[in-house]
């Protein structure tokens, strides 16, 4: 196949996944009607129109999510409506007169036929910089909301959460006059700092916008509640990742774990009045849901989208540099070029767990001779090698483990791992494959092996050892499993114990 050939039909399935993707203009004048585009109808399209030009506020307030607090959340007490003053400003930027929720243009992905200045009018403040969204394909967009402190299990001051959305801007050159779109392509709320908590929801038919966010009581994570009905539903609110999503548990607060997995107990069910609702563009189709007489969510708080800080801005309180300091680049936005569409699949692809890798000791005592109760390493890393494989219908995850015993570490075993999920604090799992133990006459012996167990997991982030999580992962476990030598022989069984760090 020529190159060009594979360029278009690379371009070809591009276009055909990111039908309806596209950008959003100035509020009263590019989201007027124009001719009907075949991507206005499109999954998750938020926005279209014919001016492809507008700015980093502009765009964030076209995607900007409705939050939602439990009728007992602690900051709100007994406020409703209008008078909701949650999310806050930081501390140094001085008290506001309405809610204040961050943005952030994290990435702007360069198209490949690009012929033109991407940024047409720069402003330092990150408000009114002027983009031409011609030239870009697609954006990472980040929120972020402030609360002064948080209750519960871990409890502690100040209290940074964040919501990520990948949009795509889509052009359609087959209108009468070049016509745009904006798509919200998925939404990843996250919980508790900890990537396997995300609540990760991929647009689909039946998601509504715009995107609206579940607060946890008191703790604050979020969570994406697909069809605006205040009740968090496993498998429909969030589309991936589903066993180790953290959903919204309202019982936190009272500094309970319970349960590794969420169960419904755990949420309380939302009342309209305590929404607080974005900034919308006033020419943006999404207001007419929640307009009453012509007027934009007249019974709520409408909070003031800001540009999120540096971390030197909060020089004056220390305990507040760290919750700014690690949540990125600080030098928003980075520009991404993409002149062969490489760039663009892996963006598009992007797995925050390709380094999912779990290094653990081993004690492995099996009943057959002198080869019995032997010390060794054991590495978990993805089925795929770069990428994990999730099981479409449990939940769960397909991983490898190899792990080295013995003298030297000279025998040697591969499994095939399945486990339920990758974060939840007690979990089973089960494993089956093949061992080459050498003895000391150096005659090697090939048994087919299974095990299964149990696997006890800590997440280590926020406690007196959290300096661990600088090896490179949140969680710290003890894995106790029954050992046994064959696949349907049950006679020569063991144990086998792993205590060591990663989520597998």
């Amino acid at each position: 196949m020529s190159k060009s050939v594979l360029r278009l039909s690379v371009l070809f399935v591009l276009l055909f996944v990111l039908a309806g993707s596209a950008a959003a203009s100035e509020p009263t004048e590019a989201l007027e009607s124009g001719p009907k585009c075949k991507f206005d109808d499109a999954i998750g399209v938020i926005a279209a129109g014919e001016n492809p030009q507008i700015t980093f506020r502009q765009y964030a307030a076209l995607c900007a999510p409705i939050l939602w607090f439990s009728p007992d959340e602690p900051l709100i007490g007994e406020t409703e409506g209008k008078d909701i003053m949650m999310p806050m400003a930081f501390p140094f930027q001085g008290v506001a007169e309405t809610p204040v929720v961050y943005y952030r243009i994290r990435t702007l992905l360069v198209r490949a036929d690009q012929d033109d200045d991407i940024i047409i009018a720069e402003d330092a403040d990150r408000l009114d910089t002027l983009v031409d969204f011609r030239q870009i394909a697609g954006v990472d967009l980040d929120f972020f909301f402030y609360y002064p402190f948080e209750e519960g299990l871990g409890a502690h001051i100040h209290d940074v959460e964040s919501v990520y959305m990948k949009t795509f801007v889509q052009r359609c050159d087959e209108c009468g006059e070049t016509h745009y779109a904006l798509r919200i392509d998925r939404t990843i709320a996250k919980a508790h700092g900890v990537l396997w908590y995300d609540n990760n929801l991929v647009s689909d038919k039946y998601t509504k916008f715009p995107m609206t966010i579940l607060v946890e009581e008191g703790k604050h994570a979020s969570c994406t509640d697909k069809n605006q009905d205040g009740v968090y539903t496993p498998t429909y609110d969030v589309n991936m990742r589903v066993n180790d999503a953290w959903g919204v548990r309202d019982i936190m607060r009272s500094g309970g774990l319970y349960s590794g997995g969420f169960q419904a107990w755990m949420a309380k069910r939302r009342l309209p009045e305590h929404r607080v609702f974005p900034p919308l563009p006033e020419a943006s189709p999404l207001r007419e849901k929640f307009s009453e007489d012509g007027v934009y969510a007249p019974n709520n708080a409408i909070y003031e989208l800001r540009p999120f800080p540096r971390s030197a801005d909060a020089a004056d309180d220390p305990h507040l540099v760290p919750f700014i300091a690690d949540k990125g680049d600080e030098d928003w936005p980075q520009i991404v070029s993409d002149t062969d569409m490489t760039s663009f699949t892996r963006w598009l692809d992007d797995d925050s767990f390709i380094n999912s890798i779990s290094v653990s000791a081993r004690f492995d005592g099996l009943n057959h001779g002198s080869r019995d109760k032997t010390f060794g390493i054991s590495v978990i890393f993805p089925l795929l090698i770069v990428k994990n494989v999730s099981d479409p219908v449990g939940g769960g995850w397909f991983v490898n483990r190899v792990y080295f015993k013995d003298k030297k570490m000279r025998d040697i075993s591969w499994n095939l791992v399945y486990t339920t999920s990758a974060s939840r604090w007690l979990d089973g799992y089960f494993a089956m494959g093949w061992e080459w133990d050498k003895d000391d006459e150096g005659n090697l012996h090939t048994d087919q092996m299974t095990e299964t167990g149990i696997k006890l997991r800590f997440n280590l982030g926020k406690t007196p050892l959290g300096f661990l999580k600088s090896l490179g992962t949140d969680f710290w476990g003890v894995r106790f499993g029954i050992k046994n030598k064959g696949f349907f022989n049950w006679e020569q069984m063991g144990y086998a114990i792993e205590i060591g760090a990663g989520s597998f």
